[in-house]
């Protein structure tokens, strides 16, 4: 289901979202709750619009003013999706403003830089914190399973994946294991529809908390 702005906001709606690294099964888990929870609202991610315009504005991550730029684009993205999520009375995030904060956070660091990005993006920071979920799942599974999955998953490019996994995965696990709402969901020996199972499982006690 995508997500719908302007609709009548619900009376203290519950958002959720899911984590984890590239090719551990996040996306596919958020479409088998779509397909077998129709009441569940469940907002996938979709990056199309942001990536066409950094492509259209000639942005460079690796140069700060740009960087910022981008950062701010992502922000503004994520703002507008939460709000839509007000709509429903429970929504499941395939990621959520939690990744946009660890990945402005986190990223420069992973490149070599040492960017003052909390500082400059204060304001921005700020907006995107008042829209976190209240509880995320954190999908997981060691290094060596997830690169296989990768290898054996044609359907998306995943040309960030070695750089997210060497330089962005350690740092993620780390930054949500010390979070108090994060759960965390090890994979390694689950099929695809156990893993939605597991993750509807999860969503149900979160509704009923």
């Amino acid at each position: 289901m995508v997500c719908e702005p302007g609709l009548t906001p619900c009376a203290r709606p519950l958002v959720l979202a899911l984590q984890g690294s590239m090719a551990v099964g996040k996306t596919s888990a958020a479409r088998w709750l779509a397909a077998h929870d129709p009441a569940l609202h469940v907002c996938l991610e979709d990056n199309a619009a942001v990536l066409a315009e950094v492509r259209r504005r000639g942005l460079d991550k690796t140069r700060l003013p740009d960087y910022l730029a981008i950062q701010r684009l992502w922000i503004g993205q994520e703002v507008r999706r939460w709000q839509a999520a007000q709509a429903y009375p429970c929504t499941v995030l395939d990621f959520g403003a939690e990744e946009i904060e660890f990945y402005a956070l986190h990223y420069p660091r992973t490149i070599g830089r040492d960017w003052p990005v909390e500082e400059l993006l204060a304001p921005e920071l700020a907006a995107l914190r008042q829209c976190m979920p209240r509880r995320i799942l954190f999908l997981d599974a060691p290094d060596p399973v997830l690169r296989r999955r990768k290898e054996g998953d044609a359907t998306r490019d995943r040309g960030f994946f070695e750089h997210s996994l060497t330089a962005l995965l350690p740092l993620k696990r780390a930054w949500f294991a010390q979070k108090d709402n994060v759960d965390v969901l090890d994979t390694v020996r689950l099929t695809p529809d156990e893993t939605g199972a597991a993750v509807l499982d999860w969503t149900v006690r979160q509704r009923r908390a």
